[in-house]
């Protein structure tokens, strides 16, 4: 498959780990365990895959899952644009594309839709074309970069979470001055490890997940880390609900290296 929409209302993967391939993709998906309490699933994520670009989307709502439905609707309904975008030059590209996702997310139609629904969500968006990766977060979604030219300096992290943003009925779009984070990266030469995760997985108790280095070991094993990321919070009784999307991008072009660089 080359593309995935998904929802937890509509299989809350509660006590059940999934685990699946969408392209280059893995999609990891743990609703929690029922025996901490977990009834439901609000996370929810959009994928799609083309010849040289990955878009995802990876939502964490609250309440109810219907405000992670009506932003996975919005864009989805917008796919043939996107598309068209996606297929532009990364010099253009990324910037034509922040426009467009930043107007559907203020088309007034959508924020007035977004006031009928119950509860509101995080929602991250990352695109990678070539050998840059872009990103926008509303909220406490997380997106890592591991390589070890990377780690050396102790940087894990695209993006950080922010508590006080969502899209719903309570919307960051209905503010005078809307608040979001963006960015975008260059890769680095070799292979890069992208991997997005909702809150389940940091905010689990008893396990080192908070670390992003300790996140960054268990892909030493990358065929296995998925599952083993999973597997540790359910032995840990984890009540959130967790949804992880990795996949890794090999670069074989120049990357930028410091001038007195040897």
């Amino acid at each position: 498959m080359n593309d995935l929409r998904w929802i937890g209302s509509e299989n809350t993967f509660v006590d059940d780990i999934s685990i699946e391939s969408i392209g280059p993709i893995t999609v990891g998906r743990f609703g929690g365990c029922s025996r901490s309490g977990q009834s439901k699933n609000e996370d929810g994520c959009l994928i799609w895959i083309g010849q040289d670009w990955e878009w995802t989307m990876l939502l964490d709502a609250h309440d109810t899952a219907e405000s992670a439905s009506l932003v996975v609707d919005q864009f989805t309904k917008h796919r043939i644009v996107i598309e068209q975008i996606l297929g532009e030059e990364p010099a253009t590209m990324f910037f034509s594309l922040e426009r467009l996702v930043l107007d559907l997310l203020q088309e007034e139609s959508f924020r007035t839709a977004c006031h009928d629904v119950q509860g509101e969500t995080a929602c991250l968006f990352l695109v990678r074309k070539g050998k840059y990766v872009w990103w926008l977060s509303v909220g406490d979604v997380v997106a890592y970069l591991f390589h070890p030219d990377l780690r050396k300096h102790r940087q894990f992290k695209l993006n950080e979470r922010q508590f006080f943003e969502w899209i719903g009925r309570v919307n960051t779009f209905d503010l005078p001055v809307p608040c979001y984070t963006r960015g975008i990266r260059e890769l680095r030469r070799g292979g890069n490890r992208i991997l997005l995760t909702t809150d389940g997985l940091i905010e689990c108790p008893g396990t080192p997940f908070q670390d992003s280095a300790k996140v960054e070991v268990v892909f030493e094993r990358p065929e296995t880390a998925v599952e083993s990321l999973l597997t540790t919070i359910e032995q840990h009784g984890v009540r959130d609900s967790t949804t992880l999307l990795t996949w890794e991008v090999v670069i074989d072009e120049t990357v930028t290296e410091p001038g007195n660089a040897k």
